[in-house]
């Protein structure tokens, strides 16, 4: 069986026995070792793919972490079946970050391994091969082993790799896999819509005999009929001394020709077709053009940061909103690209990344590109090469980003350090990407700096006891004002059905006056359909979902009930399960349903909606957001989406429709979480001209946070809420691991939950909490309970209860009544 590597019987039989730890996206306890042949070990080192097989038969696609001389003494290893790349695909650094990772987080590196590595480079024995009917049935160009595979998919259409090994009566098929994946005889299953493969366009060239002058003016005098191939050639022309280089697409557009008139001039010899390789990822000129000047507050700060960075890694930038923190960002941005070195800039959105990308390509122009999830594979797979030579210098990405191969890391920027999207939540690794990026960045003596209006009061508080660096931009670019904050008491506002009101008198008046203005509004609620729930007048039965405890939402768009926990829709319910009556009435309201009353109140707005029921697809929120910068959109709704970041020159007003909602969560961190949310969406308001109007109606206005929002003082809050935290020890003066069961049968969750707190109390006994049910006991018919940990920090103590809880959750799963119980960690959850 062909191998990247042949067998080189020059090698002697003499040469010490080489193993490997090798990863596989699995996850396993502990990583497992194979036997590396003689013949392969020049040729292996770490990061580089390796074949192995596991159990019986079932073959992976691992990554090598480490080679070593110590057989193991517990079982023989078997031999690696193949080696896979020539050069490794990820660095050492990225290895060891893994390994973090997992450590830290309480997961394996196989996890790690499966959630950093693009689709295209993980293969195992279950993967399913599907025939690309595109290929046809010309396989001239296929060796005998390809044509063997090809000309069985294309009667069975799918094969499992056992399939493949058996028509080829050998084990060892992955190469001849991976060359039919690159000549797009099949797709790999999981990639059906996106495998990668090269993108290909067609580029129109003028014959060589009339690229001379002469040639060409005498083609032209003599032209006889065909009036449309005439038009078609000076296109072509006009287009060549334009662009340099004309595409077959571009042509036929800017002519109106069609493909028969082009095929005219092809069989003339006048123009002639090629066939070539492009990249997805469209680069503007590799050039650097800062065309602005800090101002001297700015200039300060970047010095200030400078300093730190002499004394320490990581430095907070706390600058109030629309102060100007994206400029000193990409001033030291600038000097480490000059340096040579790259830049990972890190976004808590997608929403985020198209208006800020925008900005920094007429920066940085083609040294700088996007990373995210809503790349498909063949893009994921051509920027992680890009980022892995060198080529991509500045990278700007959510937190998956965080996994690309950096080849030499000089600095992370992390823009909006406070926000929860930082964390995974589901599947592992359950990390949070801010604090992995100091970690990455101390593996290249790289720096970080932490940027936001409202920093976390874990980071404030580092920053306080010294372990960060600080510096604070405490004025708006161009001097201007922070907008006034007024508060609508909404339990003086009659309704009919005594609901809150959604859009409030003062909001009404307040909104007329902003359109007069030929301003923009944005009104903010943190939920979206149409209604949280409806009701029955008769009996009070509300409509749940029936794989989870949890009210079903109205989306009136749709006409569909929704559960936002497992995505279950249901139709509509127009007759109570409970009482049989036919009335029921919508409680509360999301993002559509205000959609629809600013639509009756405001006939003349333009009004639009932000939430991920209404921007889907890769490039919706860059559409939706320049709509706004051009002021195509009067009023903007939406959820969080609107309230992260993002720059607007002519907002006027910004409404908090509920923020009663905002502080109302049963969670240690809700203050916290209020204030950043009401700070940073008053912020989109009079970043250009006069002061801008933030309105926020809300029901209890005794709310401690409230006071705080209003004056815009997060030095006072910080001291207010760390007051609270250290009193009743939650971070940032203690260490948290919350461990969630999960389980079919609501009794069994229980009982593992209270043996797991009986096991854990002898020596933790004092840091537990629970085990209690969540407010949301049920999700996708599955039962759940908590037991948090909340440890104080002493050195040791984390890792020592780490380990108690991976022997105690093995020592659980051994006994019959719990084996099935999902027993899941997550340290430092939000």
């Amino acid at each position: 069986m062909e191998s990247l590597f042949p067998y080189d019987p020059t090698v002697s039989e003499t040469v010490p026995a080489h193993f490997v730890e090798v990863l596989i996206p699995l996850a396993l306890p502990k990583n497992f070792t194979w036997k590396l042949p003689p013949e392969w070990v020049t040729a292996v080192q770490p990061g580089i793919r390796v074949e192995v097989v596991l159990g019986r038969n079932k073959k992976y696609a691992g990554i090598v972490k480490r080679i070593h001389t110590e057989a193991p003494t517990a079982f023989d290893p078997k031999p690696i079946l193949n080696v896979l790349d020539e050069q490794p695909i990820v660095y050492p650094q990225q290895l060891s970050c893994w390994e973090w990772m997992a450590n830290y987080y309480m997961c394996s590196e196989g996890e790690v391994m499966q959630a950093a590595l693009p689709t295209h480079f993980k293969l195992s024995s279950e993967t399913v091969l599907l025939f690309n009917d595109a290929v046809g049935e010309d396989f001239a160009h296929l060796d005998e082993e390809e044509f063997l595979v090809a000309e069985a998919l294309l009667i069975r259409k799918e094969l499992k790799l056992v399939e493949v090994q058996q028509i080829l009566d050998a084990t060892h098929v992955y190469p001849v896999i991976k060359r039919l994946l690159e000549k797009q005889v099949c797709f790999v299953w999981e990639e059906l819509k996106q495998t990668y493969k090269e993108k290909k366009e067609s580029f129109v060239h003028l014959d060589p005999q009339y690229q001379q002058e002469e040639k060409l003016e005498e083609l032209m005098n003599t032209w006889g009929r065909a009036p449309k191939q005439l038009e078609l050639l000076l296109a072509y022309l006009h287009l060549l001394k334009t662009q340099g280089e004309v595409k077959q697409a571009d042509l036929l557009k800017k002519s109106g020709a069609s493909s028969a008139q082009l095929k005219g001039l092809i069989e003339k010899g006048i123009l002639h077709t090629e066939s070539r390789s492009v990249d997805r990822l469209h680069f503007l000129p590799r050039e650097i053009t800062i065309p602005f000047t800090l101002t001297s507050q700015q200039a300060a700060a970047l010095s200030a940061i400078r300093e730190i960075f002499l004394q320490k890694q990581v430095c907070l930038l706390r600058g109030v909103t629309s102060s100007g923190k994206t400029l000193v960002y990409t001033k030291l941005m600038e000097e480490v690209l000059l340096q040579g070195k790259q830049v990972l800039y890190m976004l808590p959105e997608i929403a985020l990344t198209a208006q800020v990308i925008r900005r920094l390509q007429t920066y940085f122009g083609g040294y700088i590109v996007i990373y995210h999830s809503k790349f498909n594979s063949n893009e994921r797979l051509e920027l992680w090469n890009k980022v892995k030579s060198g080529e991509a210098r500045i990278v700007l990405g959510a937190r998956s980003a965080l996994f690309l191969p950096f080849k030499e890391l000089g600095l992370v920027v992390c823009d909006e350090e406070h926000d929860p999207s930082y964390k995974q939540q589901d599947p592992a690794p359950r990390y949070n990407a801010r604090d992995a990026a100091i970690y990455l960045a101390s593996l290249f003596g790289a720096n970080v700096l932490l940027g936001s209006a409202t920093p976390s009061l874990e980071s404030y508080y580092n920053a306080q006891q010294g372990k960060y660096g600080l510096v604070e931009l405490t004025q708006r670019y161009g001097e201007l004002l922070l907008p006034e904050m007024r508060l609508v008491d909404t339990k003086k506002i009659f309704t009919p059905d005594r609901s809150k009101p959604i859009i409030s008198k003062p909001l009404q008046d307040a909104i007329e006056e902003v359109l007069l203005q030929n301003k923009q509004v944005i009104l903010f609620q943190n939920r979206r359909g149409y209604s949280p729930y409806q009701v029955c007048q008769t009996c009070g039965w509300i409509p749940h979902c029936k794989n989870c405890d949890v009210s079903l939402t109205f989306h009136k768009i749709q006409n569909k009930l929704v559960c936002h926990y497992c995505g279950t829709s249901y139709p509509p319910v127009s007759v109570c399960e409970a009482c049989g009556n036919h009335h029921f009435t919508q409680q509360n309201f999301g993002t559509e349903r205000i959609e629809e009353t600013l639509q009756e109140t405001f006939p003349k707005a333009r009004i639009a909606r932000m939430d991920v029921d209404a921007v889907k697809g890769k490039h919706a929120h860059d559409a939706l957001i320049q709509l706004f910068e051009q002021h195509r959109i009067d009023i903007m709704v939406g959820t969080q989406m609107v309230v992260k970041g993002l720059d607007f020159d002519q907002v006027a007003l910004v409404g908090i429709l509920d923020a009663d909602a905002i502080l109302g969560f049963a969670d240690f961190r809700v203050n916290e979480r209020g204030f950043q949310l009401m700070e940073q969406v008053s912020g989109r308001a009079g970043r250009k001209g006069a002061q801008g109007l933030v309105l926020i109606q809300v029901r209890n206005l005794q709310h401690p946070v409230l006071e705080f929002v209003r004056e815009h003082n997060f030095n006072d809050f910080v001291a207010f809420e760390l007051n609270n935290r250290q009193q009743f020890g939650y971070p940032p003066f203690s260490r948290m691991i919350q461990l969630s069961f999960r389980h079919k049968n609501q009794e069994t969750v229980r009982q593992a939950a209270q043996q797991m707190a009986n096991w854990l109390k002898p020596g933790f006994g004092q840091y537990l909490i629970g085990p209690a049910a969540p407010v949301v006991n049920r999700v996708r018919n599955q039962y759940r309970m908590e037991l948090v940990i909340k440890l104080p920090k002493e050195a040791g103590l984390l890792q020592h209860c780490k380990d108690q809880i991976d022997l105690l959750t093995a020592h659980l799963h051994q006994q019959p009544l719990f084996k099935s119980v999902l027993v899941i960690p997550d340290v430092d959850p939000l």
